[in-house]
């Protein structure tokens, strides 16, 4: 006996209720804007035809406060399963066409159950954030709802990849869901993240801003960096997205995805050589150094245009993914400093939570000094960078290129710190500090007494490089691994990771380290 016509066509009104959302006029509202619907979002993340909805018929229950007689689609989220690139993905999109996309007790519920099913099957995250916030006609619930939510970010954190993209309005609590996952992408236009507006500001403290200033996409990406990735739109946001999931693991109990098999080059790239300034004081584009390092100059850079100091990144090296930590001379002459330290320690603790191996590029001249540095914590910061690189126990890979002084050289991937293989370049100097510097403090006294200051200034501190700063002093005290010519610092770091791909390594049982926060 065949169903019944009037059972199929009731269950295909219903499921056409719900995809419809809001209605056509506020999707084409939408549209008109360049955004794109709750669901146009999951058709581009995931592979066509492989999007397993989750939660189609929920309904909200809340009644009255203008909400009489409301059917809300899903409860103005859409959450399921699919495939990106041959793996699956779990994923929720708000639905801001449907009482603005505001959460309540059955819109978390159904963030939660995607979330609980990422976790138990494994498969990363990726939530679409475009809501005008909690509902308020649900009262405490919807509060409740978000600390649910919260709560499974949390619990998730480190077992699952998350990545949140932010497409339209996250404000208030709703700003803490992204916040607590490992990647944010934000649309250039028409998003906005914030916990109070302009208009409380104002009223609270009388200060005058703009939603850009606090909320905006650039913002975030510069000043904050609360932000990894800028999107022009929608659809390169989703792009982002993929590009992002293709260097992760799915979960922290599977490998990256490594593409080894491919025949081992350790041809030398006299290019390398090029990149180094025959002035030591000339600043070193780092840049130019990782895209030589890297398959095919494939570079993922996160929050590029936050703490431009330091670099940080995504690539492959003889087919391994790496997470790349570089200081970049070009900005601050690669000192490390608050911000730095902030956006370098989070990212390794993101590899070694993945199993992703850690190369570091080191040319840093120290931390950055200064008043605002001291009283803004320096201590505090740069002890996140030593906790990270300390605690990690990934493949550590480490090349010296120019520069690496006192505690910044420890904090910067340092053999003492933990690293397995530390290469440096012939022009490295490796010491307290600077070898002039160093000069001005211990002859003081000569210097003031010399016909000639400068010349003698140059001699000593020509004799001090040799005698302390020279890589090969490191080398001859076995703390550093070799040195190497900078042509061969692809081959030579490829056969590192190579070789480093079986490491095991424990530590003392304990629930968790107490990192500087």
């Amino acid at each position: 006996m065949a169903i019944s016509k009037d059972i199929l066509d009731d269950l295909n009104a219903r499921l056409e209720a719900v995809f419809a959302g809001g209605g056509k006029d506020k999707a084409d509202a939408r549209r008109a804007k360049g955004l794109m619907t709750a669901r146009e979002r999951l058709d581009q993340l995931f592979e066509p035809g492989t999007f397993q909805e989750m939660g189609t018929h929920a309904a909200h229950s809340t009644r009255g406060f203008g909400m009489e007689d409301k059917e809300l689609a899903g409860d103005g989220v859409v959450t399921g399963i699919g495939y990106v690139d041959g793996r699956p993905v779990a994923s929720f999109s708000q639905d801001f066409t449907v009482a603005g996309g505001s959460l309540g007790q059955i819109h978390a519920g159904k963030i939660c159950d995607v979330l609980d099913y990422a976790g138990k099957t494994g498969m990363p995250i990726v939530g679409f954030n475009d809501s005008g916030g909690a509902r308020i006609q649900e009262g405490v619930e919807s509060l409740a709802g978000y600390a649910r939510v919260f709560y499974r970010n949390v619990m998730m954190s480190g077992v699952v990849p998350q990545i949140a993209v932010i497409s339209g309005p996250c404000a208030g609590g709703a700003a803490y869901s992204p916040a607590l996952m490992d990647f944010i992408v934000m649309t250039k236009n028409n998003a906005n993240l914030f916990i109070c507006g302009p208009d409380v500001i104002k009223a609270v403290t009388g200060e005058i801003t703009t939603m850009d200033e606090i909320g905006g996409a650039h913002a975030h990406a510069t000043t904050s960096g609360n932000i990894h990735f800028i999107a022009e739109d929608d659809n390169d946001a989703t792009s982002i997205v993929h590009r992002l999931l293709s260097f992760l693991p799915s979960n922290n109990m599977t490998d990256p995805p490594h593409q080894l098999g491919a025949e081992i080059s350790l041809d030398e790239d006299e290019g390398m050589n090029d990149l180094v300034p025959e002035n030591s004081h000339s600043p070193l584009d780092v840049s130019e150094v990782i895209h030589r390092l890297v398959d095919d100059g494939d570079f993922m850079e996160v929050q590029s245009l936050f703490a431009q100091n330091i670099v940080i990144g995504f690539a492959r090296i003889q087919g391994i993914v790496v997470g790349i930590v570089a200081n970049q001379p070009k900005v601050k002459a690669g000192t490390l400093d608050i911000d730095a330290s902030d956006k370098g320690a989070r990212f390794v603790r993101f590899c070694n939570i993945f199993g992703i191996p850690i190369v570091t590029l080191v040319d840093v001249p120290g931390f950055l000094p200064g008043v605002a540095q001291e009283k803004g914590g320096i201590i505090r910061h740069g002890a996140k960078m030593l906790f990270a690189y300390g605690s990690a126990t990934v493949p550590k890979v480490t090349v010296v290129m120019r520069k690496a002084y006192g505690g910044a050289y420890v904090a910067m991937g340092s053999k003492d710190m933990g690293a397995d293989m530390v290469f440096a370049w012939p022009c490295a100097e490796i010491a307290v500090m600077g070898a002039e510097g160093a000069v001005n403090i211990l002859y003081r006294r000569e210097l003031q007494a010399a016909d000639d200051p400068a010349a003698l200034t140059k001699e000593l501190s020509v004799e001090y490089h040799d005698r302390f700063a020279s890589p090969y002093q490191s080398a001859a005290k076995t703390l550093i691994t070799d040195v190497i010519e900078p042509s061969k610092t692809r081959a030579a770091v490829g056969m590192a990771l190579l070789g480093l791909l079986t490491k095991r390594e424990t530590r003392p049982p304990k629930k968790h380290g107490n990192i500087p926060l």
